[in-house]
This record gives C-alpha cells, sequence and structure tokens, in this order.
C-alpha cells in the first residue's frame, strides 16, 4: 500500500468542522494523518478528534518538541492518543528551534541531541508500563510508572536533519521525520538513517501550493523560506546540503534587517526544488519523486497562494487521487514486467 500523509488541522476550518472534510480526505487516497506543533493547535487534539470520527487513519505528531513538555506528560499523551486510535499510532519527537523553544515558550534550548535522545528513551519505556529511575543529561525522573500503558504500542520517530540526528532517530526511534528538502537531499539524508537500521522509515513533510500561478506560488514560497530558513537549525542544514553560497545573499539581507532584499534574494530554482506546485498531476509526480528517492509516507502540507481555495479540501483530494492513479500505474507496470521476465 502506497502511504499518503496530510497536515492537519486543515487551514481555516474550525476544529469542530474538520471531521466534515475528513471522509473525502480518506476516500482520495490519504492513509495518514499528521500534526504538528509550534503556535496553532496542539499536536494531539486534531488527532483525537480523528481518531474518533475516522478511525481508518494511522495517526502520527511531527513533531511534539522535545523541550515544551515533560517526558511523563509526552508519554501520558502518547498513551492516551493510542488507547483511543484503532490504528497505528507515531510519536514523532524533535528538537523544534531555538524560536519555537526559548522565545515563544520560554525554555532553554539546550543541548538539543541530548534531550531528543533521552526523552525518547524515557516514553518507549515509559509506555510498556514498567517502572522507571532514570537519571540522564536533560533529566532525573525517580519512580514514574503509566497507569495506562497502551495495548497497542506506539512507534517512535525523531525529526533529524544532519547526520548525528538522523543516525539517532533510527537508534532511538523507528525512523526519521525530514522536512525542507529536495527528493536528492533525500537520497543524502536516508543513508545516514539507513546505515542503523536498514528498515526505519522516513517520513518527509512536504510543502504544497496547490496553483497554477507561478508569481503567486513563488510570493507565498519566498515568504515561507525566509520564515523558516533563516532560523539558526534549517541554515546549518542547508550549509551542509552544499546551499551556503546559494542561500548567502537571503541571510546577509536578513541578518541586516532588510526583509524586502531578503524575499528578493531567493532564487527561484531554491523554490522549484523545496515546494510542489501546479495543478493535482504535477503535484503527484513531484511527490512520487520523494517516493522514489526514499522517502515512505510523503506528508502533504499545503500552504494557501493567494486565495483560500488554493488550500482547500477540493485541491486536497484531487492531489491525493491523481498520486493514487500514479503509484497504481507503476505497480501495474512493474508487475506486467515480473510476469514477462
Amino acid at each position: 500500500m502506497a502511504r499518503l500523509g496530510l497536515t492537519i488541522p486543515l487551514d481555516a476550518i474550525p476544529l469542530a468542522q474538520q471531521r466534515d472534510h475528513l471522509g473525502e480526505i480518506a476516500a482520495s487516497g490519504f492513509t495518514d494523518l499528521w500534526s504538528s506543533e509550534a503556535s496553532g493547535a496542539d499536536a494531539f487534539t486534531p488527532l483525537v478528534g480523528a481518531a474518533v470520527s475516522h478511525p481508518s487513519f494511522r495517526l502520527g505528531t511531527a513533531i511534539i518538541p522535545a523541550y515544551t513538555r515533560s517526558p511523563a506528560l509526552m508519554a501520558m499523551s502518547a498513551a492516551a492518543l493510542a488507547d483511543i486510535a484503532q490504528g497505528e499510532v507515531v510519536l514523532g519527537i524533535g528538537t523544534s528551534s531555538d524560536v519555537i523553544v526559548e522565545k515563544w515558550n520560554g525554555v532553554r534550548f539546550e543541548a538539543p541531541f541530548q534531550r531528543v535522545r533521552d526523552v525518547a528513551t524515557f516514553v518507549r519505556r515509559a509506555l510498556t508500563g514498567e517502572r522507571i529511575d532514570m537519571s540522564c543529561d536533560s533529566f532525573s525522573i525517580s519512580g514514574f510508572r503509566l497507569d495506562r500503558p497502551p495495548l497497542r504500542q506506539p512507534k517512535i520517530m525523531v525529526a533529524a536533519l544532519r547526520p548525528g540526528m538522523l543516525r539517532l532517530a533510527a537508534t532511538v526511534g523507528d525512523g526519521a521525520i525530514v522536512n525542507w528538502l529536495s527528493p536528492t537531499d533525500v537520497q543524502r539524508v536516508a543513508p545516514h538513517v539507513h546505515a542503523v537500521n536498514p528498515d526505519a522509515e522516513i517520513v518527509a513533510r512536504l510543502f504544497v501550493i496547490p496553483s497554477e500561478d507561478i508569481t503567486t506560488v513563488r510570493a507565498a514560497a519566498r515568504r515561507a523560506i525566509a520564515a523558516y530558513l533563516n532560523v539558526p537549525v534549517y541554515a546549518e542544514f542547508h550549509r551542509w546540503l552544499g546551499r551556503g553560497e546559494q542561500l548567502a545573499p537571503m541571510w546577509q539581507a536578513w541578518q541586516t534587517g532588510d526583509r524586502t532584499a531578503a524575499l528578493a534574494a531567493i532564487p527561484d530554482e531554491l523554490i522549484d526544488e523545496l515546494f510542489l506546485y501546479g495543478n493535482a498531476n504535477q503535484i503527484a509526480s513531484r511527490v512520487k519523486d520523494y517516493v522514489d528517492a526514499g522517502v515512505t509516507t510523503p506528508v502533504l502540507a499545503a500552504i494557501p497562494a493567494a486565495t483560500a481555495s488554493d488550500g482547500s479540501t477540493v485541491s486536497i483530494t484531487a492531489i491525493g487521487r491523481a498520486y493514487v492513479e500514479r503509484s497504481e500505474a507503476t505497480s501495474t507496470a512493474i508487475d506486467s514486467l515480473s510476469i514477462s521476465a
């Protein structure tokens, strides 16, 4: 089965009304729903709503910041979601960023590698129901036992960008969650995960702008790139990927406070690499490129380009159907070759 995920909650739709759209989304081929946690809804509430109204979906968080919830609370929240869900649950844990952790939540952003390692280790143990006494670099917890361990253990995945965290994702987790990368970048990222665990999953959040108006698309994409790739963790990621020279003009303009110049300095080629846009068939083709490069679960995050309709359920379901058709055609061609051989 070809997995295809969607980021929820859907933009501009109240949480109480999300369920009205999930049936059509499931019918169009989406298998997964994934949430996030930054400054909108928390990660768990939209997934709980989906679990109750549409239990067929696999549910995942991408991601829960390792700093902003205590390890015990994170384990309790994951256990409760797994208890109410009828399908698979994936707990995605990551560092988030210094902006979200320090500036928005007032928590010190220190030793991110150690924090993610320690939280993931604690949560995995806690979900089994064992009594935990754990002293580590990040915290000291004594005598915690989860009163309601889930019958179906959630998977744990780690958000990762560079080699150390990518290897950690396959060591303490069941795979890596990645974003802000091209299909070619996936081919550089995935080997660091699979060197530790060849069966590890690679989940990629892909930014989709369902519009054929290239001017509008690039304006929306430039705003998103400027908002994210000036954050230190993402800047370092793209330096590692080899985009330092390409992004240097934007970084320089941003640091001087010239936001207009920073946006203008973002090259069209970078937008074409990092964003999926166009009609449903064009976007589906690009999703397939990521899967061919090694992504096991592509998760679409729709970014409205100009009007609310650009990120509407109609646009999303059209992409889902186009992707399923493309995947089925590929499977049929492979089967035909196998039979003829």
